[in-house]
């Protein structure tokens, strides 16, 4: 049949599949090139020459915000720095499930030149000083007692021929600060960088500004305010030197240049501007706090494991039970399984209103509180120190529900003190950081109980339910056992295999995980 010449035939498609990187691209310009591939046959290279800044937002504007597409913020992805937080702050910062990281690490790096963080005391000098004094002490027996665990392990690890004086020194340092780090104040001053896409960003930063803490409130101010600036560039220097280089040749091309190499780049300016406190989370959790305080009645806390793989409930209410419990478990300093015993010995109607706090206030646009991912097959309520836990708080595919920090639980005192002429000293100074933070929470200032939680040191216990499937429970057993871990996670993580092992025999021996009972090379990170 003959070519009509009126319907030429479709140019050739080709057959291979084509892949490339991109580069250069600002983030939501890149993001908008993304959600145009389900509304348009261009390429990306076709996408992005035709792109600018202004149509992104004009396209995000509309499709994003008006319409609700929220999953095209998960394609402009964002770098940010986030220099001086406290360790309580970066620990409500990094609480977020789609979140990817890094921060200092307590185990390598002396903490004593980060300084610290002092909260708002409403004009109280007093309670102010006494803070301060409090705070220079831990850091004073933190110095103390890091150079007196590296004089205790020099004296109990000779160093071997084959290994070089400075790599001893380092390593021996390294297991010196694991010690001491438990002395450190959550008001320490920390730093880390995070890479999330814009829609994990505008989560954080909503969350951040309905937080208790001032300090998180500012922060997330900040979060935002760094998504709508101009970002910083790397490259900035050797930019504005090429461009003056043009200019010294070709002063119109030099100009030309600078609009294209020093323009300003803010990272994602539309897609979280309107992000903002979130009156669900926080009216509700008043709400959950008083239901919890009227269902325990004062109740003292259970004792309780070190993990505690709390079972199933039986009957066709068990996610009813679970959910209410989860809610409550939150908003309160007990054990996961005595507030579940409490919750089930209620009627289905009582527990049926406590859900629905959990959802009265939610709003068109609100996500659901975590507590409602339930029906996980394993849960594992965790009493463990808080620097330990700071390693755990790392696993994202597991559901986390951390119960807020308190001197209650008491404190761990690490295995390279323990039974040494330095453990006296260790326990009188957490003893004396919780009589102070007590003190403090009961000063008449706003803020005064958040204010107190800053000098709680990393040895301090804390609560907290992990809800996983079977291959994360694996994988955290196998991890965190790991031999060159800190023995505070590697006993939760044999912990967990454990109780597992108890609970799923058969299970058990798929797990490889390493027997934290076995003795370990010190020299060996």
């Amino acid at each position: 049949m003959a070519a009509n010449p009126n319907h030429p035939s479709p140019a050739p498609i080709a057959a291979e599949t084509e892949v490339y990187a991109v580069h250069g691209a600002d983030p939501e310009v890149l993001a908008y090139a993304m959600a145009k591939y389900s509304r348009s046959a261009l390429s990306m290279k076709e996408s992005l020459r035709e792109l600018n800044a202004q149509r992104a937002e004009q396209f995000l504007n509309t499709f994003y915000f008006q319409y609700g597409h929220r999953s095209i913020a998960d394609l402009a992805h964002v770098a940010l720095a986030v220099e001086r937080l406290s360790l309580l702050a970066a620990i409500v910062l990094v609480d977020e499930q789609r979140w990817d990281g890094q921060e200092r690490s307590t185990r390598y790096q002396n903490f004593r030149k980060s300084g610290w963080y002092t909260p708002d005391f409403g004009g109280d000098p007093a309670a102010q000083k006494t803070y301060t004094a409090a705070v220079e002490a831990l850091f004073h027996h933190y110095d103390t007692l890091s150079q007196g665990a590296l004089e205790l392990l020099r004296g109990q690890i000779p160093r071997p021929e084959a290994m070089k004086p400075e790599a001893y020194e380092r390593t021996l340092r390294a297991r010196a600060f694991d010690g001491a780090r438990y002395l450190l104040p959550l008001a320490t001053n920390t730093s880390l960088g995070e890479i999330v896409n814009a829609r994990t960003l505008e989560t954080q930063v909503s969350r951040l500004l309905t937080h208790p803490h001032a300090e998180v409130r500012r922060l997330g101010e900040r979060l935002r305010q760094a998504a709508a600036e101009p970002a910083w560039n790397v490259q900035q220097a050797a930019l504005e030197a090429l461009q003056q280089e043009i200019a010294a040749v070709n002063p119109e091309l030099g100009d030309r240049a600078a609009t294209l190499l020093l323009r300003d780049v803010p990272v994602a300016p539309t897609l979280v501007k309107y992000a903002a406190p979130v009156p669900y989370m926080e009216q509700t959790r008043a709400e959950l706090r008083q239901a919890a305080n009227e269902l325990m009645a004062d109740a003292p806390v259970a004792d309780a494991p070190l993990v505690d793989l709390v079972e199933d409930t039986t009957g066709r209410d068990a996610l009813e039970i679970e959910l209410a419990a989860t809610l409550l478990y939150g908003e309160s300093h007990y054990p996961y399984r005595q507030m579940r015993d409490q919750v089930a010995a209620l009627d289905g109607a009582r527990r049926d209103e406590l859900i629905a706090l959990g959802v009265r206030h939610r709003g068109r646009h609100d996500e659901l509180l975590r507590a409602f991912a339930s029906g996980y097959a394993f849960r594992f309520d965790i009493l463990m120190d808080i620097g330990g836990f700071r390693d755990m708080h790392r696993h994202r595919r597991s559901i986390q529900a951390m119960q807020p920090f308190t001197a209650l639980h008491g404190f761990d005192v690490p295995d390279l003190l323990a039974g040494t002429e330095l453990q006296p000293a260790y326990e009188a100074a957490i003893r004396e950081a919780f009589a102070v933070s007590a003190a403090i929470a009961g000063a008449r200032i706003p803020e005064a109980a958040q204010n107190a939680q800053y000098l709680l040191p990393l040895g301090t216990r804390c609560r907290s339910l992990f809800k996983m499937d079977f291959a994360e429970a694996v994988y955290i057993s196998e991890l965190r056992s790991a031999p060159q871990g800190h023995i505070s996670y590697r006993r939760v993580a044999w912990e967990m295999y454990q109780a597992v092992a108890r609970r799923h025999p058969a299970l058990a021996r798929h797990f490889r995980v390493t027997d934290v009972r076995e003795p370990v090379d010190p020299l060996q990170r």
